[in-house]
């Protein structure tokens, strides 16, 4: 059976940015989340043993989001340095998997979610996505389960529809609605202001979404309390935004074509790893590492450095 992997480009790249010293190239170019994000791959590709896989990347251009909300995301400019140190880190990355056959979507206008959203709607088989993004949660369903990072990318905790409801309190398809009246401090977009997650959890469960819950505020016989009709009435647009906000896309202009998504031989992968000097990524590859090696004309491994030899 089929597995596609898609791994949340950004989200990998950020664990790897702070799991590894703050390694540069000569040029002053950090370079260290290229050999964590390589590293982390692997060990997902090993554990959960994929027939196909993808990588996204948000776009450093804005997004419809940013265009709908000039708040949008207005919170993480503290970041700058570290987001620049990572973009740098994306192109070089783009370069590696073009190397290895691993396809890249990065799309203008969106997010990475809305490519994973997109490629897991299109792809005709169980789709696993590794990310730490809990907006992701939304596209959970019978095919389609989250794979977040615990600590490093060796210990994932697998989230299927349950776990949603364990976590947050609603299922996949509410979390939207939860959004819309809990907002996200993270993304910097309002919810209902004055409620939070315990009352989002209990309108939802009695009514099931944000536009049921809104009906019910001119409704003289709905139990709803006064004060919580008041807090909806007074910010009905912030929730309606915020709900916009995040909703995860679906049919962003991209497509995912199973032919060229294959995961890469194991002698594919260690070629590429030899190329950047990644000795103890290439050790990892085991049986795959010799017959690379020869191929290659043996010679001597360059050890594992902050510089790897593509990038200089």
């Amino acid at each position: 059976m089929n597995k596609l992997l898609i791994l949340d480009g950004n989200s990998v790249l950020h664990r790897a940015y702070y799991a590894l010293p703050d390694w540069r190239n000569r040029s002053g170019e950090a370079t260290a989340g290229v050999y964590g994000f390589l590293s982390m791959m692997l060990s997902v590709i090993g554990e959960l043993k994929p027939t196909h896989v993808v990588i996204t990347f948000d776009d450093p251009s804005p997004t419809f989001r940013h265009n709908m909300y000039i708040g949008y995301q207005s919170n993480r400019e503290k970041e700058r340095q570290i987001d620049e140190d990572i973009w740098g880190q994306v192109e070089k990355l783009k370069i590696v998997f073009a190397k290895i056959g691993i396809p890249v979507f990065q799309t203008a206008g969106f997010e990475a979610d809305d490519l994973i959203g997109t490629l897991a709607k299109q792809a005709k088989c169980d789709v696993m996505i590794i990310t730490g993004d809990r907006d992701l949660m939304q596209l959970v369903d019978e095919k389609v389960n989250l794979y977040m990072p615990i600590k490093g990318m060796s210990d994932m905790q697998m989230i299927d529809k349950d776990k949603v409801k364990d976590k947050l309190g609603v299922w996949p398809e509410q979390v939207i609605d939860y959004k819309a009246l809990v907002g996200d401090s993270s993304d910097n977009y309002p919810g209902v202001v004055g409620i939070g997650p315990k009352t989002a959890v209990q309108l939802i469960e009695e009514f099931g979404s944000f536009e049921k819950i809104v009906a019910q505020i001119p409704n003289p016989k709905s139990q709803i309390p006064n004060n919580i009709k008041i807090k909806i009435s007074n910010g009905y647009e912030g929730g309606e935004l915020s709900k916009r906000l995040a909703t995860i896309k679906t049919d962003v202009p991209v497509s995912f074509d199973s032919a060229q998504s294959t995961v890469p031989s194991p002698q594919k992968i260690t070629e590429v790893l030899q190329e950047l000097g990644y000795k103890s990524l290439v050790k990892r590859m085991g049986p795959a590492r010799n017959a690379a090696h020869s191929a290659a004309g043996g010679g001597k491994e360059n050890e594992d450095s902050s510089r790897p030899r593509l990038f200089e």
